[in-house]
């Protein structure tokens, strides 16, 4: 091994361990653990691996348990980064404390993480979070307690969605959700992906269930949405006032169906957001209501210029919450684009790749579409919205 070969490798070795030694756990003198000291050695061993493998990309991650890879994604996502400090500048503040470990069973064990900094002698407790440490041979697998916390739950299936609920379901409710669902399938020709929702009564819940005992960042907050997915499979955790699935947002329905087939961090955010007001409106309201508060805020100035309401952000307020301009001109165009070149135009649209400076993409399609140049931009969406 020639000398550049052996300091490439020191210096691998030095920043894994320098990475180890700052997520390795901190056993808390009081808790009890396992009496057999060589499984204490392999559970410590093993959650030090798997305190370091969550920042990796969650398909990436080979320490948790494969068949609740999906559940388990839900709590990596919280887990993190949690280390961090922004308002110190410490990438490593927080420290992991292992403050509980209960014996399941012969296999699995109860474990429950604090995530602690200490500021001026002050504690400060970032995190707390619950795992299921799953006996391998010599090692340890994790997961999310989600399936365990979920276990006596009822059941609805319809198609490929399934509902998971604890008292009762809102059966028209779901009827209706399908129906839509169905007809944004059909225009993004998803086959096969399976949705599981978990309908919660608030954000408190929904962290329980998932492991998230405690969490800096939502404190004092009431309701959340989250989700993850795996391959063909998508769980989506209702904690927003809906433990009987008695409302869902058209708009958001949008997007959760489009990320089924491609990530919506490449695809073009305004005609994402665009085809999401046309087909489902927002925050409540209807295309046609959107529509008209937007005329009345926005576009009753015709010094408007909306080709610079493209590169600078314009909003407008429906129901106390902000709308961008750029948002509805494209609801415009997808309008437009659909009703020319059929759903296939939108796509292509859609997929011109992330919101850029200039747009110089965006438009070069655009064009090619409808014939609306950088140019003319300006005039022809005044036409659009006189039009519509």
């Amino acid at each position: 091994m020639n000398l550049k070969s052996i300091l490439t490798l020191a210096i691998a070795i030095a920043s894994f361990s320098a990475l180890a030694q700052t997520h390795n756990i901190k056993i808390n003198g009081n808790i009890r653990m396992p009496k057999d000291t060589l499984v204490v050695t392999q559970l410590v061993a093993s959650l030090n691996q798997f305190l370091i493998a969550k920042e990796q990309p969650n398909d990436e991650n080979n320490i948790i348990v494969h068949s609740e890879n999906v559940v388990t994604y839900l709590l990596l996502d919280e887990m993190k980064g949690i280390e961090k400090s922004k308002e110190l500048k410490d990438d490593f503040f927080y420290k992991p404390y292992l403050v509980n470990c209960v014996k399941l069973n012969d296999d699995e064990y109860y474990l429950q993480i604090s995530y602690i900094g200490i500021n001026n002698q002050i504690p400060i407790l970032r995190a707390s979070f619950e795992i299921i440490a799953h006996k391998r041979e010599d090692t340890f697998l994790f997961s999310s307690p989600f399936l365990k916390n979920t276990k006596n739950w009822k059941v609805e299936t319809i198609q490929n969605t399934i509902f998971h609920y604890q008292t009762t379901i809102n059966k028209s409710k779901i009827k209706e959700y399908i129906k839509l669902t169905s007809f944004f399938d059909k225009k993004l020709k998803i086959e096969n992906k399976t949705i599981s929702f978990y309908c919660c009564e608030n954000i408190i819940a929904l962290q329980k269930l998932i492991g998230v005992q405690y969490k800096l960042d939502y404190n004092g907050r009431a309701e959340s949405i989250w989700s993850a997915t795996d391959k063909d499979n998508k769980i989506i955790v209702l904690g927003n006032d809906n433990a009987t699935f008695s409302h869902f947002d058209p708009h958001d329905l949008w997007h959760d169906r489009l990320s089924l087939v491609v990530s919506r961090n490449e695809v073009n955010k305004p005609v994402d957001e665009g085809c999401a007001y046309i087909y489902g409106g927002s925050w409540g309201l209807s295309w046609q209501e959107i529509f008209k508060a937007f005329k009345e805020q926005v576009a009753n100035n015709r010094k408007t210029n909306w080709k610079a309401v493209k590169e600078t952000r314009l909003n407008f307020k429906t129901n106390g919450f902000n709308n961008s301009a750029d948002y509805i001109v494209n609801a415009l165009l997808v309008k437009k684009i659909e009703k020319e070149k059929g759903f296939e135009g939108v796509w292509e649209l859609l997929n011109v790749g992330p919101f850029e400076t200039g747009n110089e993409k965006y438009y070069a399609t655009l064009e090619k579409l409808t014939g609306i140049t950088k140019q003319n931009y300006n005039e022809k969406i005044w036409e659009l919205i006189d039009n519509e």
